[in-house]
């Protein structure tokens, strides 16, 4: 697929001293199907990404942070005032009547009471409220694609941010176990000592061992409370860190269907807006651009018992407000050649600002999919590593406790450490191939399959 990016900027009204710009297009040419999942990948996903996780919890999370989110709230109430914005922003394009009344008392006589009743009407003769109405609208558009991203990272943060509390309970846990076999083989190491199999670094180095994992426990804990208090921030709570958590983490299916389609991107709320934001700087642009022509302003005004009013479409009456209104363009001139020329640069960079966004969330998808066959891959290896550490760790302390002659603490104390630490980074890694794949159903803009309607 070959994405063109292109926008005729302006219409087929010239101008002299400003050049008209022309199309503007990027030859980008992303694949058909992502490069780094288009092997052996495939997988059934259902529609809603969230669903892919089988996690009714996680789902009921996001769904109260949809609802409760105050930052969420501020952008609906944002975008409801963007709307009445546009609205109030059309009324350029109609009539508009005023009134201003007075009374004056006099020393002599009764009180005179005037009303003034004044119209003003500008015609769009080139379309220049006509661009500036397209305008707001666009801009509107790119609102309603924000408040859209801002619902999908919301979504997304949540289910990340719930998934970090899971693998900081599971870590606290695996804290716990690791003091109680530490605690477990404290009695055969105190054994050796007196039998003078064992020195007594031996056992100050047990002693320390318990020590140890009663600290790493505390930090466990902190970590696992400030994870809750993440969340609750999110699901509009305080931040009391009570919200309950889970030792398992969401599924993750080992695969991603093969052949997702490079177009899913067009449906991304961010490039939406940007889409729009493109549109609406041209808009303005053409309309600053017809500034240089004259307007049409039909302005009239009547009093009690005045017929200035029926003026208003005097043909004389209309020569003498054309005719000003021309002689006003010519007098700012160079102040609007420059106006125009900055609202083209700025749709200039519009342009190279969509350029980049296109390429950003290109590398945000090919990175999260590369991210996801390396990560998969570490499992396998680590899950061998886990296994091994523990059995070297059993059978250390089992040669120890049964006095084997050469069987050395050190030895244990390695196998331990080696042992906890593959154990750690397992549920690290299984967090961290969870929230990738969040963020893969993040840089596409949703699940694998739905397409922009």
């Amino acid at each position: 697929m070959r994405l063109l990016l292109g926008l005729m900027m302006l219409g087929t009204f010239s101008c002299q001293t400003v050049n008209e710009p022309s199309v503007a297009t990027s030859d980008i040419s992303p694949p058909e199907a992502w490069a780094a999942a288009k092997n052996g990948q495939h997988g059934k996903i259902s529609t809603g990404w969230l669903k892919e996780f089988k996690s009714p919890r996680m789902n009921q999370l996001v769904r109260e942070a949809l609802k409760n989110n105050q930052n969420l709230k501020r952008l609906a109430y944002q975008l409801r005032a963007a709307k009445e914005g546009m609205i109030s922003g059309r009324a350029e394009r109609l009539p508009s009547l005023t009134t201003s009344s007075s009374a004056n008392a006099q020393d002599r006589g009764p009180e005179s009471f005037s009303l003034q009743l004044n119209t003003r009407w500008e015609v769009d003769l080139w379309g220049r409220l006509r661009n500036r109405d397209l305008a707001r609208q666009a801009n509107f558009a790119a609102t309603i694609a924000d408040y859209r991203g801002a619902r999908l990272s919301l979504a997304a943060n949540t289910a990340r941010t719930w998934s970090s509390l899971v693998t900081a309970e599971r870590q606290l846990d695996l804290a716990i176990a690791t003091l109680d076999s530490y605690k477990r083989a404290l009695p055969a190491v105190e054994r050796g000592y007196l039998a003078t199999t064992l020195r007594s670094v031996d056992l100050q180095f047990a002693r320390s061992n318990i020590a140890n994992a009663e600290r790493s426990i505390r930090q466990r804990r902190l970590a696992r409370d400030n994870a809750a208090r993440s969340l609750e921030i999110f699901l509009g709570r305080y931040p009391s860190s009570t919200v309950t958590s889970s030792t398992k983490l969401p599924e993750l299916p080992q695969k991603i269907p093969a052949g997702i389609p490079a177009s899913l991107l067009e449906r991304r709320p961010d490039l939406i807006a940007a889409r729009a934001r493109l549109f609406a700087s041209a808009q303005n642009a053409e309309a600053t651009r017809k500034n240089l022509l004259p307007n049409l302003n039909l302005n009239a005004g009547a009093n009690n018992g005045s017929t200035s009013l029926s003026r208003a479409f005097d043909p004389t009456q209309l020569a003498y407000n054309t005719a000003a209104s021309l002689a006003q363009t010519i007098y700012r001139g160079g102040q609007l050649n420059a106006q125009i020329k900055q609202a083209l640069a700025q749709n200039r960079a519009a342009i190279e600002s969509y350029v980049q966004a296109v390429l950003a969330a290109f590398n945000e998808v090919e990175s999260a999919l590369a991210a996801d066959t390396s990560l998969r891959e570490q499992e396998v290896f680590l899950t061998q590593e886990v296994k091994q550490t523990t059995s070297a760790e059993t059978r250390t302390l089992r040669d120890i406790t049964l006095g084997v002659p050469g069987a050395s603490f050190l030895d244990y104390l390695e196998a331990q450490r080696r042992a906890e630490i593959a154990r750690a980074s397992l549920i690290q890694l299984r967090n961290t191939r969870l929230q990738n794949r969040i963020d893969l159903h993040l840089a596409l803009g949703g699940d694998f399959f739905t397409k922009t309607p």
